[in-house]
C-alpha cells in the first residue's frame, strides 16, 4: 500500500514543481509585457534572477535556515545523546549519511529538515518534541525527516523557497518600474488597440495575482512532501503506530515562539498552527488527513 502513495506522491511533486517552475516564467513575461513592453525580456530576467538566487539558497541553505530559527548545532553525542543516536540509527537505514543535528529551544513539539543534499543536509528538533516523545515516537519523527533527505525534499523546498523569492522580487521590480513610468507603449503599433489591452489586462492579472498563486503552489508542494515522508517513515521503521502518536502530540501543542513563517513549510507540523487562517492557505495536509493515512498501511 505504501509503496503505491509513495509512487503516487513522487508524480504528483514533479507536477507540482513543473508548474511552479512554469508561473515564475509566465510571471517573467507578464512583468516583462507590462512593464518593459516585451514579454522575452521578462522571461529572460525571470531566468537569469531565479538561476543566481537559486545558486546562492542552495549553496547556503543550512546556515541560513537554522540561522532563522534560533537553532543551535550539537557537536557531539554528550550533548544531547538520544536524539543523535535516534537520528544516527534512522540515517543509518534510510542509507544516507549522518546529517548534522540542531536543537531549538522552543517548548512546543517540532522538527524539519533542510541542506542541498544527503551528504550536506541537517535535522533541527525542538527541546518540546525531546521532551514529550517516548523514543519510538522520535523514531517515527526522524524517519520522516531522513525520508525527506533521502529523496531530495531538502533541495526541493530550497528550490521552491527560491522560486517564490524569485517571483516577489520580479512583482517589486515591475510595481517600481511602473510608478517611474515604466510600461508606457505605442498605441499606434501594428496590432495594437483592442488586442494590445486586452493582453495588458491579461498581464496585470497574472502579476498581481502572482504572489497568491506562488503561496499555493509552495504549500501544494508541501503538503505533498509531507505524506510523502509519512509513508517513507513507516517503509523505515515498519511501525506506523510510532508516527500516528507522535503526530497526535505534536498536534495536540502550542504554536512554536518563534517560528520564522517563510520556513514553516519544512517543520513535520505546521509550527504557527492556530495561526494560519484556513486549511487552504495551510502549509500542511490536515493532521487527521495525515494519520488516517497511516493507520490504513
Amino acid at each position: 500500500m505504501f509503496y503505491q502513495q509513495i509512487a503516487q506522491n513522487k508524480r504528483r511533486t514533479v507536477y507540482v514543481m513543473l508548474g511552479f517552475v512554469l508561473l515564475v516564467v509566465l510571471i517573467g513575461a507578464a512583468v516583462g509585457y507590462v512593464f518593459f513592453n516585451s514579454y522575452v525580456a521578462g522571461i529572460l530576467m525571470a531566468v537569469v534572477i531565479g538561476g543566481i538566487y537559486m545558486m546562492l539558497m542552495i549553496s547556503q541553505s543550512t546556515s541560513v535556515v537554522m540561522g532563522m530559527n534560533h537553532a543551535h548545532e550539537v557537536t557531539s553525542v554528550d550533548q544531547a545523546p538520544e536524539l543523535w543516536h535516534v537520528v544516527e540509527d534512522m540515517a543509518l537505514v534510510a542509507n544516507v549519511p549522518m546529517p548534522k543535528v540542531y536543537i531549538i529551544d522552543d517548548p512546543s513539539p517540532n522538527a524539519f529538515a533542510t541542506g542541498n543534499n544527503p551528504e550536506h543536509a541537517a535535522v533541527a528538533a525542538t527541546t518540546g518534541i525531546l521532551e514529550k516523545l517516548n523514543r519510538e515516537e522520535l523514531e517515527g519523527v526522524m524517519a520522516h525527516e531522513m525520508t525527506h533527505v533521502r529523496n531530495y525534499d531538502i533541495r526541493l523546498q530550497t528550490i521552491a523557497l527560491a522560486l517564490s523569492a524569485v517571483i516577489s522580487m520580479l512583482v517589486n521590480i515591475g510595481m517600481h518600474s511602473f510608478w517611474w513610468g515604466g510600461g508606457r507603449r505605442d498605441n499606434d503599433r501594428e496590432g495594437g488597440g483592442y488586442v494590445q489591452i486586452i493582453l495588458m489586462v491579461l498581464s496585470l492579472i497574472v502579476v498581481i495575482l502572482a504572489p497568491l498563486a506562488a503561496s499555493l503552489a509552495q504549500m501544494a508542494l508541501s503538503r505533498n512532501r509531507e505524506y510523502l515522508a509519512d509513508a517513507g517513515a513507516v517503509e523505515l521503521t515498519r511501525n506506523p503506530r510510532g508516527l500516528i502518536s507522535a503526530l497526535e502530540k505534536i498536534s495536540d501543542s502550542a504554536p512554536m515562539e518563534e517560528a520564522d513563517p517563510s520556513s514553516a513549510a519544512l517543520y513535520i507540523s505546521n509550527p504557527l498552527k492556530k495561526k494560519s487562517m484556513s486549511s487552504l492557505f495551510s502549509t500542511h495536509p490536515p493532521m487527521e488527513e495525515r494519520i488516517e493515512r497511516l493507520e490504513q498501511m
